[in-house]
């Protein structure tokens, strides 16, 4: 099968798309949360590799046109925005302070982590843009010398965890305000958490797709100072 494969150029592209319909179809099926798309393909995936044979390197030659869309689809993101501009304007000082709030308790946890677990400074590296969309994260986690395929999981990690807990923790805290609601959502789970604030209704989801842009580019600029605080 191995050998099979690897004579083929998009079978990396079929798989993706055909283990997250797979898990899209769970999810509407059994209406469990839990049952999130990108969860489930991820190891619809790996327990299709495994089986085969294949190595991880020939995968991601062959699902490389996947990943070519990550940026396309971020920027996307600002179509609901622009819909929302009013709210945006409306409420701009609160959602700035929000979004800055979030990225320094998620760069102020991971720094505690690595202080209470006497975590390397490759390791705490990787950890400090979990919050923010891959395409950041994994950047800005190389330049300060960790390592980015561990970034990328942690941040696909952060943002299901955040899929899933989103409407969990709204109700705990009793947030009923979209706006703080999205700003909340987008700053910690980044784009996979937007695309549950974009199910819970237009605002949510438009000021969820601002907090991924300006939480990433306050990310990029205060990881460098952080990484400085690491034991």
């Amino acid at each position: 099968m191995a050998e099979l494969l690897a004579r083929g150029t998009m079978w990396g592209v079929l798989l993706t798309l055909g283990a997250f319909a797979l898990g899209s179809l769970l999810q509407k099926r059994t209406g469990w949360a839990w049952c999130n798309p990108l969860l489930l393909g991820s190891a619809f995936v790996i327990l299709f590799l495994r089986l085969c044979g294949i190595a991880c390197p020939e995968y991601q030659a062959s699902a490389g046109p996947v990943s070519w869309l990550l940026l396309p689809a971020t920027v996307s993101l600002a179509v609901p925005l622009y819909e929302q501009w009013e709210a945006l304007r409306d409420n701009a000082a609160a959602i700035l302070s929000g979004i800055a709030a979030g990225v320094a308790v998620s760069l102020g946890a991971i720094l505690l982590l690595a202080w209470a677990f006497h975590l390397d400074r490759a390791a705490a590296a990787s950890l400090l843009p979990k919050s923010v969309t891959t395409a950041i994260g994994a950047d800005v986690s190389g330049e300060l010398g960790g390592v980015p395929a561990l970034a990328t999981a942690v941040i696909i990690l952060t943002g299901i965890f955040g899929n899933l807990a989103a409407q969990a923790v709204c109700r705990l805290f009793r947030i009923t305000d979209p706006v703080a609601k999205g700003v909340g959502i987008g700053s910690a789970a980044h784009a996979i958490g937007t695309a549950r604030a974009l199910e819970m209704g237009p605002v949510e989801g438009a000021m969820s797709s601002l907090s991924i842009a300006v939480a990433g580019i306050l990310t990029a600029l205060l990881c460098p100072l952080a990484v400085n605080l690491l034991p």
